[in-house]
């Protein structure tokens, strides 16, 4: 495609505003400072303020001598760092240094910042930290920069989690923990920061070598994990090594890390919860009429459902389901009464490998010069095999002999119409496999140089080339089914079900794999949810910054700015013909190609099988001969999608230090960010394939445009006595919209007449912010704060449903090859739009305590941590839409927020020992609005883990290491409708223990 309209140009490079902290012992801190020779103290002024960072000793209220180091060496040394730090800032920014991130029981940084107040930690497969919202605001609102250039990074998902994000939002997983040393979370922008965030910029910092205590470093960490439900032991490990040279103008770092883990999850999904009406109900018992299927529908007859599957069912129970009615559909029967659409087991497999590695070459000839070059790379490879065993009739209606096919003979419901128990005939049951195998990686190069012409005026710029990219290599669907068999299901007091399959489930002999018969009955089958594919963003950043400071109180800051998101997702297809299922090859037999499921009754009881058989994907493709099934591109149809996004911005700031003209210490900065985004976008629509490629070809669209923003802000810091500040902060702030979502393409489904399409004139969302905070260094390392936050959203983007003919999206009628349906028939669409929004207030209260102040020599050494955050929020959800007029809408708290979350870690730490344990708990927060007819919302329940960590120093040099995550063996649980809370999943992952060591010298 052809994007030669929007001119490139790169306007210089770019300061490096984040934390430099050394990792693996002792470090100094020096953020945005030329770092001189090792015997030269280093001074710098911290982004948004005038005073050198390294001005202050780690204890806040002495009065530090100017050329005093920060020295770190050990846990609470780098808390109190971190604190020195957030103090100086006028911004509101926490961070975390090398030595805390390093020493926690986390296998991401998204874990780390869940101890930060304000952030909420969203887990993934595994329950693996995977994204984080801040102050209530989800992954989408938060820009991650590394190395101070924004990133994106995806990984996979599975379909209870979600799709795979979209091209903005950033998933910590795909890096290893221990290739940074720094972290910060700043939650006030200031006009010096570039745009994007409505909930905060998070910088992650990679190791510098001059920046490191000693000439020459060395650090290495191996460690072995043992998880009690995957039963496995995984290796992992990090190296890094940094050298100075002459006299310490010259330094060169490289660290490495690696990990192997083999995660396991068991459970219970129901993956959706459905009215009874929603698929045509069950089979009516014998002389109930209307009869129901109609006798003479399929072969069905007064006694039985379908040939061979007699009417079993309970009239009373029968009844029951017809009385359960909505209130707003009082005239359907059984749409009060709601059954799991595909209640099942599950047995989840995930094996990974995540490696990383930096390498930084640094120079700074004077003491006024620093240069250096930063290289990253990160590999995160997943090949994730999920097993069910499932009661597959309830997702199936009349057409494929299934609900209406289903005799129910015993029924329980609850008040307000949820099924507690019940037993049934004539239920087809599945096992279903699914093996995806991707592949994320991520590269960045940054040249960073920094130069101070005078006292008075200085230089930095940047300039850096990122790549993201998720390469999903298989998504391979299979399944055999068993027909008209007997089931029950029971809560049992539980808040998941019991299950019972009336036959032998273990034996392959009992299920089927065969093409559909004409009638509709599914005997099997496999598909390829996609072919290989990948998403892809190139980042491309430019930028230059100059401080002049004009007075002693008074500094200018301004700069100019270049950045460059390129984001393809282009997947392949395969030819019809070679992709439908057939019957298996003469001699092969489902015994053969089948392997068992085994210990999710062990690990997750509830009545779970011993074992279940399930189909070898591997021998099934070999078998099936799909190995050799052909694919093509876009010459047939296949989807291509892609956005290129350039903004080019200025800023104009001034930061102001009144502590020697006024009685009290005011200081703090205002300015102004403009903004200009050119934003060009096309797509390839998907035809059907035919048998070979000269079938038809899909349609081209393409959409281009361009806006302007002006983002004012500032960042107020009173200091009204020696030990307390306040804080307050407004602005007007914008996040863009997730870039596929502004791709003009579109996908349809003319079966079920339902479609999305997306948008590619969604504006930004934009939000004005206000923020106020106390905070109180009552001692040397220790503070009491509290703060408030208000959020008005005026622009939001949600996806809001809307009935349209297909023959007015502009679409070719060929999308509708093959499925009986015209083009004057109406679709549901669903589109991401603009939508007026809502607000968010909030509250934060955090206390960092070290015990210094007592008198034993054995409790000084303890300490405690400890955060609240309270939000609430208000948004309007648009749930139909007809003709273009909204005709349904809801009100409820924004998608991803909890409205309480606390965290608390106690400590203690002495010159040998250290221990640790941390508690994080996260109120319920919504997961999807509007969920299934008839019920409002999805919801993710609440959440506590605690994790615990303990180090002793066998030497100078070793060190020993013990970690335990998830002690409490928390397990994850998702609902659906907030008055019935029917469980849609729930897994058990299971504690994880860790030992290890570490060599430094």
């Amino acid at each position: 495609m052809n994007h030669s309209h929007i001119r490139s140009s790169i306007r210089g490079g770019a300061s490096l505003a984040v934390l430099a902290l050394t990792a693996f012992g002792t470090q100094a801190l020096a953020q945005n400072a030329p770092i001189p020779p090792a015997s030269t103290q280093p001074s710098t002024t911290q982004p948004g303020t005038t005073e050198p960072a390294a001005t202050q000793a780690a204890d806040p209220q002495a009065d530090a001598a100017p050329e005093a180091d920060i020295v770190v060496t050990g846990f609470r040394a780098s808390l109190d760092s971190a604190l020195s730090a957030k103090r100086r800032e006028t911004a509101a920014i926490d961070s975390i240094v090398a030595e805390d991130i390093g020493k926690f029981p986390d296998s991401n940084l998204a874990e780390s910042m869940q101890r930060i107040p304000g952030v909420a930690l969203a887990r993934g497969d595994g329950g693996e930290g995977k994204n984080i919202s801040v102050r209530g605001l989800g992954a989408g609102f938060t820009r991650v920069r590394i190395n101070g250039m924004e990133g994106t990074a995806q990984t996979g998902a599975s379909d209870i989690y979600g799709a795979q994000n979209s091209g903005r939002s950033f998933d910590f997983n795909v890096f290893p923990t221990e290739i940074f040393n720094g972290l910060a979370v700043r939650k006030t922008p200031s006009a010096d920061v570039e745009e994007g965030s409505l909930g905060a910029t998070v910088d992650l910092t990679a190791p510098k070598p001059l920046g490191q205590s000693k000439d020459f470093v060395v650090s290495a960490t191996v460690k072995g994990l043992w998880n009690e439900v995957s039963k496995k032991t995984n290796p992992r490990g990090s190296l890094l090594v940094a050298k100075k040279f002459d006299d310490g103008r010259w330094g060169i770092l490289g660290s490495l890390a690696y990990q192997k883990r083999n995660i396991r999850e068991v459970g219970y999904s129901a993956v959706d919860i459905l009215s009874s009406n929603t698929n045509g109900g069950f089979c009516s018992p014998v002389g109930v009429t209307p009869s129901v299927p109609a006798v003479g529908s399929k072969g069905a007859t007064a006694t039985t459902c379908y040939p061979g599957n007699p009417r079993t069912g309970s009239v009373a129970a029968y009844n029951a389901v017809q009385a359960a009615r909505r209130p707003d559909l009082p005239n359907t029967p059984g749409s009060g009464a709601f059954f799991p659409r595909i209640p099942r087991y599950l047995n989840s497999e995930q094996k990974q490998e995540r490696i990383g590695g930096t390498a930084t070459l640094q120079f700074q000839p004077d003491e006024k010069t620093d240069i250096s070059i930063d290289l990253l790379y990160s590999r995160f490879h997943v090949v994730r095999r999920d097993n069910y065993i499932e009661a597959i009739s309830f997702a199936r209606s009349a057409s494929n002999n299934g609900m209406p096919n289903t005799s129910i003979k015993d029924l329980t419901l609850d008040s307000l119409g949820s099924v507690q128990s019940a037993s049934y005939d004539g239920v087809d049951v599945r096992s279903e496999g699914l093996v995806d195998n991707f592949v994320s990686t991520f590269k960045q190069a940054n040249i960073n140089f920094k130069h101070d012409f005078s006292d008075a005026l200085t230089v930095t710029t940047l300039f850096g080339m990122n790549k993201s990219r998720l390469q999903t290599k298989q998504r391979f669907q299979y399944y055999m089914d068993a027909i008209d068999k007997p089931f029950t299901f029971a809560y049992n007091g539980a808040t998941t079900p019991d299950l019972g399959f009336g036959f032998d489930v273990a034996n392959p002999a009992n299920f089927n794999y065969a093409p559909g018969l004409a009638d509709g009955t599914v005997l099997g089958g496999f598909s390829f949810q996609g072919a290989p594919r990948y998403n892809q963003t190139t980042g491309l950043t430019g930028e230059t910054n100059l401080n002049w400071k004009v007075a002693d109180f008074f500094t200018v800051k301004t700069g100019a700015q270049y950045r460059r998101a390129n984001f393809t997702t282009l997947g392949t297809g395969y030819y019809t013909a070679d992709i439908t299922t057939k019957s298996l090859p003469a001699g092969v037999t489902l015994a053969s190609l089948s392997m068992q499921i085994d210990g999710v009754n062990d690990l997750w009881g509830h009545a779970a099988p011993a074992s279940w058989a399930s189909l070898d994907p591997a021998k099934l493709i070999s078998a099936a001969g799909l190995d050799t099934a052909r694919t093509c591109g876009i010459s047939c149809g296949t989807g291509l999608s892609r956005v290129l996004e350039e903004e080019k911005s200025g800023y104009l700031m001034g930061t102001f230090d009144l502590e020697d003209r006024l009685p009290v210490g005011v200081r703090g900065d205002f300015g102004v960010r403009y903004v200009h985004t050119d934003q060009a976008s096309s797509a390839i629509i998907p035809a059907p394939l035919a048998s070979s490629p000269t079938g038809v070809t899909g349609q081209y669209n393409y959409a281009d445009r361009s806006y302007d923003n002006w983002l004012p802000s500032g960042n107020l810091v009173i200091e009204p006595m020696k030990s307390l500040l306040l804080r307050f902060s407004a602005s007007k702030v914008i996040a863009r919209p997730e870039l596929a979502a502004l791709t003009p393409s579109v996908t349809i489904n003319p079966v079920t007449r339902s479609g999305s399409l997306q948008n590619p004139n969604l504006k930004p969302i934009s939000a004005k912010t206000f923020d106020a905070a106390a905070e109180w260094y009552f001692r040397p390392g220790s503070l009491l704060s509290v703060a408030y936050f208000h959020k008005n959203i005026s622009t939001f983007v949600q996806n809001v449903p809307q009935t349209v003919a297909y023959n007015t999206l502009g679409l070719p009628d060929a999308l509708l090859a093959g499925s009986n349906t015209a083009p004057t028939e109406l679709f549901v669409i669903s589109q991401p739009s603009n939508t007026p929004g809502g607000k968010l207030n909030g509250v934060e209260v955090n206390a960092q305590i070290p015990f210094t102040f007592l008198s034993s020599p054995f409790l000084k050494n303890f300490g405690v941590l400890a955060n609240y955050t309270h939000v609430t929020s208000k948004i309007t959800y648009i749930t139909a839409t007809s003709n273009g007029v909204v005709s349904a809408t809801t009100q409820a708290a924004l998608l991803g927020l909890s409205k309480n979350t606390a965290s608390g870690t106690a400590y203690y730490e002495d010159k040998k020992f250290s221990l640790r344990g941390t508690v994080n708990y996260r109120d319920p927060f919504l997961r999807g609005v509007p969920a299934s007819p008839g019920s409002d919302v999805q919801v993710n329940a609440k959440t506590m883990y605690v994790d615990a960590s303990a180090s002793y120093n066998l030497t100078d040099n070793i060190k020993l290491l013990v970690e335990g995550t998830n002690l409490t063996d928390e397990q994850n649980r998702i609902y659906i409708d907030s008055k019935r809370q029917d469980t849609l999943f729930q897994t058990r992952i299971g504690r994880t223990f860790t030992i290890g060591a570490n060599l430094q010298f």
